[in-house]
């Protein structure tokens, strides 16, 4: 091989090797932390950057928001209750340089904080509060996670409760108090029908006693509705009122001079 030839081919290493460790493309979610010679120059991107191979060394940061799913956690209510809690949480990079520079790692350090803060928080509460109040749970857990990785440069936007697995023997507790609630509503409803029928008897009573008049057509109405059924004999005491007029005849007809 020629000397020019050979030099050449060193002369393209070089020049290949300088341009694929210089240049760097970032997306539009992406930021790169540079360092030159160990000393912190600042988060850059997006788009093309340009480095000093060998001297700068950068960090790619991915600000998109990361969803991760919370293992379950053993945890125990005021009340004394021991169940399992799992929960996902939602956060993202908004400070590439702290996210790098305050912690060693800071997606497994977001996760453990997170599950040492859902036991935590969750342990506040009893369990008819941890069942019902999800949105209260949900938006303390926010606050304070938040609030320990802010540091890091990570914002939690959103924790949401998933499931929480009761013993077996208080999932049946729960549904014996369930059916208990059912029958008592039951019974007051139909307490409260009662005494509104009765009320309304009441109020039909003092009307018929002040005009004995509707009581004779309460009864033909029933008469009526009685008559409708035919294979049944049926004995319905008259009212005497009914014949009083026919009564009153009678005696001035057996009276002497009438």
């Amino acid at each position: 091989m020629p000397p020019q030839l050979f030099g050449l081919l060193i002369i393209a290493f070089f020049v290949i090797f300088f341009f694929s460790n210089a240049i760097r493309i970032l997306r539009e979610y992406e930021r790169g932390v540079v360092f030159r010679l160990g000393r912190l120059i600042g988060a850059k991107g997006p788009g093309l950057i340009l480095l000093i191979p060998v001297i700068d060394k950068m960090v790619r940061i991915d600000l998109r928001t990361i969803t991760y799913d919370i293992p379950p956690q053993d945890v125990i209510t005021r009340d004394n209750v021991s169940v399992k809690v799992n929960a996902v949480l939602y956060f993202r990079t908004i400070d590439p340089v702290k996210a790098v520079v305050n912690v060693a790692n800071f997606f497994e350090a977001t996760n453990q904080i997170a599950q040492t803060t859902l036991r935590s928080i969750l342990g506040q509460f009893e369990l008819d509060e941890l069942l019902v109040n999800r949105e209260k749970i949900n938006e303390q857990l926010q606050i304070v996670i938040d609030q320990q990785t802010e540091p890091w440069g990570v914002k939690v936007s959103t924790v949401e409760v998933k499931n929480v697995d009761l013993p077996v023997e208080m999932t049946r507790a729960i549904a014996r108090q369930a059916e208990a609630e059912r029958e008592r509503r039951a019974k007051v409803i139909h307490a409260e029908g009662e005494f509104q029928a009765s009320a309304k008897l009441a109020e039909a009573a003092k009307v018929i006693g002040g005009t004995p008049q509707t009581l004779q057509l309460r009864y033909l109405q029933t008469l009526t509705e009685i008559a409708v059924e035919k294979n049944s004999t049926i004995i319905f005491p008259i009212p005497i009122d009914l014949l009083s007029p026919f009564l009153e005849k009678a005696k001035k007809a057996e009276l002497p001079g009438a």
